[in-house]
């Protein structure tokens, strides 16, 4: 998906004759990588990740899921959802802000030792915040905590997406159609990077998280 959008653009700037197109063949170069060897690595993980053990679970679950209360307010999933990504995304605030001015306003960016110390504390806060969140859901007796481990922390991406916005004001760039679907395009892809590697990080963290609570218990 992210090729094809690129493509897309990479075709109206080179139609628009502009500088910031990318030859063809570099994108020959991309697409050669692309098939050569993300696909095949994709196949060989594929391949060693059937031959591994079924993930076994620390307690005997019943195939009949049970009926999920009606949730307060304050519990409500979606509610947890947008809530629990203000907390990574103020976390990573200050330096999302230096990285913004770096890519949009052709200003050097040379802290990259602070900028994986935040990368850490970021995956940390997600971590404990999607833990609070599907705990929270569970002592509700909401059993169904996959997709909301994986949206809690994911939805930081929506505040960036949306604090993009924003900062586009403060750009004075040009009223050109052209400008408006480059920025907001290409916002919308970190947006989503930022979506996918975040709710990973929520999702595994959230099935250690079950699996060392439940495995605590002793059912006889």
């Amino acid at each position: 998906l992210a090729f094809f959008i690129f493509l897309f653009f990479n075709v109206i700037l080179f139609f628009l004759h502009s500088t910031a197109s990318v030859p063809v063949v570099t994108i020959a170069v991309l697409a050669l990588l692309w098939c050569g060897v993300s696909m095949p690595l994709v196949f060989l993980g594929a391949y060693f990740g059937y031959k591994k053990d079924a993930i076994e679970f620390p307690t005997v679950t019943s195939t009949i899921a049970r009926a999920i209360p009606p949730p307060q307010p304050f519990l409500n999933p979606t509610v947890g959802m947008f809530v629990a990504g203000i907390v990574p995304f103020a976390a990573a605030y200050v330096e999302l802000f230096f990285i913004m001015s770096s890519l949009w306003m052709d200003q050097y960016y040379y802290v990259f030792g602070f900028t994986l110390i935040v990368y850490l504390i970021l995956i940390l806060t997600c971590a404990v915040v999607t833990m609070l969140v599907v705990y929270s859901q569970l002592h509700a007796e909401n059993h169904r905590w996959w997709w909301l481990a994986f949206f809690a922390p994911g939805s930081t991406a929506l505040y960036i997406f949306l604090f993009s916005a924003f900062y586009f004001r403060s750009l004075n760039a040009s009223g050109m159609l052209i400008t408006y679907i480059l920025y907001f395009g290409y916002m919308f892809l970190v947006s989503i990077s930022v979506l996918l590697v975040l709710g990973a990080v929520g999702v595994l963290t959230s099935l250690w998280f079950m699996r060392k609570i439940y495995g605590t218990l002793k059912v006889d």
